[in-house]
């Protein structure tokens, strides 16, 4: 479809899939339920499916902007596909912001939308496509689209569209439901007129920007604001959900309904349900040796899981942390995680591997004053020149060729360039000025290790910066 747009929402910063999801990597950009990439990348090739790469957006805080485009780039996306959120508001200033951005990017009043979560799961991309289709035709008829999932059971933790038939081939809203006990939600299902509200809309860029002026005025001044001050609008609009602001309001509300393997992935016994099994219905990844036992989800990382006997339970392991449960209880993980967030550990907030613009790193090993890291530079990029305050650094080589360059303590001249190949290394003392570059063809993959008094990841002066950072 020419005219279709695409608003991925990938500004969240749940910690529901812990110990793998964490504050630094939240579950849109983790691989779950298979091989098939991360969650932000099934939904990116489900979108370019449907309509030219070129009109992806994908909105998100800054700090995801290097993760979002690193991970674009794997699946062939090349290009800065990213609108930045000055600060987590909600999607209706988010969906807003991306409309504007949209318009201001040659968008017509005509042209249709998408917007998706970015950490969904649809396993049916046939039927999607063909849930899309009919929802550009109703929107294209001047209808805001809301998606309704098919509910497989009474959930309580969604919440529901109510509809009734109407002349058209699509389904009027009668309303919006809040999220029921299961009693109610049971009566729901038997009804036939419910379905769960996954957060998937579609509709023409003029009708939506009308429905904010109509029901949303306090958050419609940014579709006013000049180019370049979209972020001051955005912060004066009132923190509110889309389906809030505009959805339960608007008269001209329809429901495409979507039956394709939906789900949220909201919890890891979602993850379970949505993975493939054994003959034992055992969903195993990773290092895992199973003997006996049936019914687990076992996600294992470099070291070794072996396991006798289990029977229904859930064991993720990373380098740093290892959860353990029986199956039905990880709905219970957001508690925990709010617990240990209390006494601030560092496995809550930080992840194991993080995203860079340059690449990627992972921390190996680290203590009072020693830690040790993986680096990843792709061809081409390279980092800030800067120096460190508190340690030293000694790089080893382990793949591909470093171009290092380091200067004098203290100056900006007579600086030492060199080349460093495959089981080489080099030293950078503490307060000297440095940058390292893969100026090459093949990703470089170096071991880092820190000494020092302090090895935070805050000790970095940047003189130059390729990335703008400060």
């Amino acid at each position: 479809m020419t005219n279709l747009r695409a608003l991925i929402l990938a500004g969240g910063s749940g910690t529901r899939l812990w110990p793998m999801s964490r504050e630094e990597m939240p579950k849109q950009f983790l691989s779950v339920c298979g091989n098939a990439g991360t969650l932000l990348q099934q939904t990116a090739r489900r979108l370019i499916r449907l309509t030219d790469p070129e009109n992806l957006r994908v909105i998100a805080s800054g700090k995801w902007r290097p993760l979002v485009s690193h991970q674009l780039s794997l699946i062939g996306l090349d290009g800065d596909f990213v609108i930045e959120e000055p600060e987590a508001r909600n999607t209706a200033p988010a969906i807003a912001l991306g409309l504007v951005k949209l318009i201001g990017d040659g968008a017509s009043g005509d042209d249709l939308v998408m917007v998706c979560p970015s950490d969904h799961i649809i396993a049916d991309e046939s039927a999607f496509e063909a849930a899309v289709a009919l929802a550009s035709e109703a929107a294209s008829e001047g209808n805001l689209v809301t998606f309704g999932i098919k509910p497989t059971s009474p959930e309580t933790g969604f919440g529901y569209i109510k509809t009734e038939k109407c002349a058209w081939k699509w389904l009027a809203v009668d309303s919006f439901v809040e999220k029921p006990d299961c009693e109610t939600a049971s009566r729901y299902i038997q009804s036939g007129d419910y379905w769960w509200n996954g957060g998937i809309f579609c509709f023409r860029v003029s009708d939506m920007v009308q429905a904010y002026r109509d029901h949303f005025p306090e958050g419609a001044h940014i579709f006013d604001s000049a180019p370049g001050d979209e972020a001051r609008w955005f912060a004066d609009t009132p923190k509110e959900s889309i389906d809030y602001a505009v959805m339960e309001r608007a008269r001209n509300i329809a429901c495409v309904p979507l039956d394709a393997g939906w789900s949220d992935v909201g919890s890891w016994d979602a993850v379970y349900e949505n993975s493939p099994k054994d003959g034992l219905r055992n969903a195993a990844s990773g290092n895992v040796s199973l003997h006996g036992g049936a019914d687990n989800l076992i996600i294992g990382g470099e070291r070794l899981i072996c396991g006798i006997d289990l029977d229904s339970m859930i064991v993720v392991d990373t380098p740093d942390a290892l959860f353990v449960s029986p199956r039905g209880s990880s709905q219970k993980l957001r508690g925990v995680v709010s617990e240990l967030s209390k006494t601030h550990r560092d496995e809550v907030s930080e992840s194991p591997t993080s995203a860079r613009p340059w690449g990627t790193y992972s921390v190996l090993s680290k203590g009072d004053r020693h830690k040790i890291k993986r680096i990843v530079v792709s061809p081409g990029r390279r980092l800030s020149l800067q120096y460190h305050m508190h340690r030293s650094e000694h790089w080893v080589v382990v793949k591909g060729t470093a171009k290092v360059t380091i200067f004098e303590q203290g100056g900006e001249s007579d600086a030492r360039e060199k080349f460093v190949h495959e089981g080489e290394s080099v030293f950078v003392p503490k307060g000297y000025l440095h940058r390292l570059e893969n100026s090459g063809k093949i990703p470089l993959e170096i071991i880092e290790v820190q000494i020092g008094e302090y090895v935070g990841e805050d000790d970095i002066e940047r003189v130059a910066d390729d990335f703008r950072r400060g």
